[in-house]
C-alpha cells in the first residue's frame, strides 16, 4: 500500500480538469488513461455550454426547459442551482482562455438546440466547443504546480477501510497488475458508458469502468436505466460513430428518409429539434423499416463547413460529400444520465468518495438530457465537489508510482460480446424479454473472464444500467419499454446497488458442447 496526501482525481476530461484547478492549491493527483486532453468524452462534444447570456433570456427559463426535457425526473433544486451558476462558469473558462465564438459586438455566438425555448448554446468554431475548452483547461493544469497527473494509468478499484473509501487501485492502461494508493479523498470523475453499447459517439475506452468500481465498492447508483441514444450520428459504419452535432437542425439541417419525407414532423411539434429521445426514436424507426434516415444539410451551402467544421471533416473522412446528398444518420449512444449518486455537493453515498460529470447522476438530467447541459453540469459540480473536499491541506510531495508486473488487457471478444449484448436487450427500445436476456449474456461475459478487475467495473456498469431498465415498467424519457408503453402516473428516479441489480440477474447458460 502506496500512501500520499494529495486528493486523488480518477478521469481527464472536462470535470476532472476543472475540479483539480478548483482545488488549487491543494495538492492533487490526476489519473489520465490517455495523453492529457486525449480519449476523453468532453474534447468530442461540439455543441457548447448550455447559459442564459441573452438578456432576453434567464436562468428561470433555462432551469424550465431542463425540467420539461427531464420528464418529470429533473430535481426541481438542482436545476435551479446548476442554470444559476451557469453565466459565471462561461465566463470562468474565457478568462482560462477557452475562445468562445463572438459576434461583431462582442457577444457570444448563441445556438439553439433542441428542446431549448431560446437559442443558449455558447459554441466555439461552430462544432468544436468540447475540444477548445479542453485545450484551455489543458494548458492551466499543466501550469499548476499543485496538480501532478499520471498518464498511461487507469483506476481498476477504491481502497475501502472501515466503510470508507481511504484510495483506489491503479494500473497501467497498456496492462499490468493494480497497486493500491491510499488517499485523503477520492474524487471520481471517470466519464461516461456509451461505450458499452455496439453503437456509440464516445471513445472507445468510456465503456462504465468509473461507474462500476464505484458500484463494486457499494456505492449507490441512481437513475442508471436512463442512456441517451443520439439521433444523428454519421452512419458511416466507424467505431466510434462521428457525430452531426443537434446545432445543425438549429440551423436549418432537416431529417428526411429514403424517399425524401421529412418523418420527425409527424411525431412531435417540434419536428427536428424534438427531444433528444423523441428524435432518436424516430431515427430507429426509420432504420428499422428499412428507410435509411439522414440528414439533409443541403440548404445550409457554404456555411455547412465553415460552421461545422468538424463534421464535414468526419462526412469527408466517410466519404460522404453534404451539398450533395443528405448525410446516413443513425441512433447512438451518447450520453449516461445515470451515475453514482450525489449530493448537491457531489458526495456519494460512500464518505470519502465524490463525484462529478457524466459518472455522477446529480438529478439535473432526468430521464432526458437538455442538450448541452452535460459540460455544464460538469463545470458546477466540478467546482462544489472541490469545495465540498477543500481545498485547504498539507502540501505533498510527487507520487512515485511503481513499475507493476503486466497483466493481460480485458479480452476484445469479450467486450464485443458485451457490447452487443447491451445494443441487442437495453438499446433505443427495450423489453423484458430483452432486458432479461442481456443480463444473462453479461452474466456470462463475466463468468468469461473471472479476475479481470477492469472487466468486471464493465459488466458491473452493465448490471445497473440492464437491471434499473428492467425494474422500471414504464415508459419514460430515454427510456421505453415496448412491453410498458405509458408512463406510470407518479414518477420517481431510481436508486440501486450493485448487490440489488445482481440479484435480478439470471445466471449465465452453460456453454453448448
Amino acid at each position: 500500500m502506496m500512501e500520499t496526501r494529495r486528493v486523488v482525481i480518477v478521469g481527464a476530461g472536462l470535470a476532472a480538469l476543472y475540479a483539480a484547478l478548483a482545488l488549487a492549491p491543494r495538492p492533487v493527483l490526476m489519473i489520465s488513461p490517455d495523453p492529457l486532453g486525449q480519449g476523453a468524452s468532453s474534447a468530442w462534444a461540439q455543441g457548447g455550454v448550455a447559459a442564459a447570456m441573452d438578456p432576453a433570456d434567464s436562468a428561470a427559463q433555462h432551469a424550465a426547459d431542463t425540467l420539461r426535457a427531464g420528464a418529470g425526473l429533473v430535481v426541481p433544486e438542482v436545476a435551479r442551482l446548476v442554470t444559476a451558476e451557469a453565466r459565471g462558469h462561461i465566463l470562468a473558462l474565457a478568462r482560462l482562455g477557452a475562445p468562445f465564438d463572438r459576434n461583431g459586438a462582442g457577444g457570444f455566438v448563441l445556438s439553439r438546440e433542441a428542446a431549448h425555448g431560446l437559442p443558449r448554446v455558447v459554441r466555439v468554431g461552430g462544432d468544436g466547443a468540447g475540444a477548445a475548452i479542453m485545450a484551455a483547461l489543458v494548458a492551466a493544469v499543466r501550469a499548476a504546480p499543485s496538480v501532478q497527473v499520471a498518464e498511461g494509468w487507469v483506476a481498476t478499484g477504491l481502497v475501502l477501510e472501515g466503510g470508507r473509501v481511504a484510495g483506489v487501485r491503479l494500473a497501467l492502461t497498456s496492462g499490468s497488475v493494480s497497486v493500491a494508493l491510499a488517499a485523503p479523498a477520492v474524487l471520481i470523475a471517470g466519464g461516461g458508458s456509451g461505450g458499452l453499447f455496439a453503437v456509440t459517439t464516445n471513445p472507445a475506452r468510456i465503456r462504465g469502468e468509473a461507474l462500476g468500481m464505484a458500484a463494486r465498492a457499494g456505492a449507490v447508483i441512481a437513475d442508471a436505466e436512463f442512456v441517451q441514444f443520439h439521433p444523428t450520428a454519421i452512419a458511416s459504419g466507424a467505431d466510434p460513430a462521428p457525430l452531426a452535432t443537434e446545432a445543425l437542425r438549429g440551423e436549418g439541417a432537416r431529417l428526411v428518409n429514403a424517399d425524401g419525407i421529412r418523418f420527425m414532423a409527424a411525431l412531435h411539434p417540434d419536428a427536428d429539434l424534438a427531444p433528444r429521445d423523441v428524435v432518436a426514436r424516430g431515427v430507429f424507426a426509420e432504420t428499422r423499416a428499412g428507410r435509411r434516415p439522414a440528414l439533409d444539410c443541403r440548404a445550409l451551402g457554404a456555411r455547412f463547413a465553415t460552421d461545422f467544421p468538424a463534421v464535414a471533416a468526419a462526412c469527408a473522412r466517410a466519404g460522404i460529400d453534404p451539398a450533395r446528398q443528405p448525410v446516413p444518420v443513425a441512433a447512438a449512444a451518447h450520453y449516461h444520465m445515470g451515475g453514482i449518486a450525489t449530493d448537491m455537493e457531489g458526495r456519494s453515498s460512500l464518505p470519502g468518495l465524490w463525484a462529478c460529470g457524466e459518472a455522477a447522476s446529480t438529478g439535473l438530467h432526468g430521464a432526458n438530457r437538455l442538450a448541452s447541459n452535460g459540460l455544464l453540469e460538469a463545470l458546477v459540480f466540478a467546482r462544489r465537489a472541490a469545495l465540498s473536499i477543500g481545498r485547504g491541506g498539507p502540501s505533498a510531495p510527487p507520487v512515485a508510482l511503481p513499475e507493476p508486473d503486466p497483466a493481460p488487457l480485458p479480452d476484445p471478444a469479450l467486450i464485443a460480446r458485451l457490447r452487443g449484448a447491451m445494443t441487442g436487450g437495453a438499446g433505443v427500445l427495450r423489453d423484458a424479454h430483452g432486458l432479461t436476456a442481456a443480463l444473462r449474456a453479461i452474466a456470462a461475459v463475466e463468468a468469461a473472464g473471472p479476475g479481470c478487475p477492469r472487466l468486471a467495473n464493465m459488466t458491473a456498469a452493465a448490471t445497473l444500467i440492464c437491471a434499473a431498465a428492467l425494474s422500471r415498467r414504464e415508459s419514460r424519457g430515454a427510456h421505453c419499454r415496448t412491453d410498458f408503453p405509458d408512463p406510470l402516473p407518479a414518477a420517481h428516479r431510481s436508486r440501486m446497488t450493485l448487490a440489488e441489480a445482481l440479484a435480478l440477474r439470471p445466471a449465465p447458460q452453460p456453454e453448448p458442447l
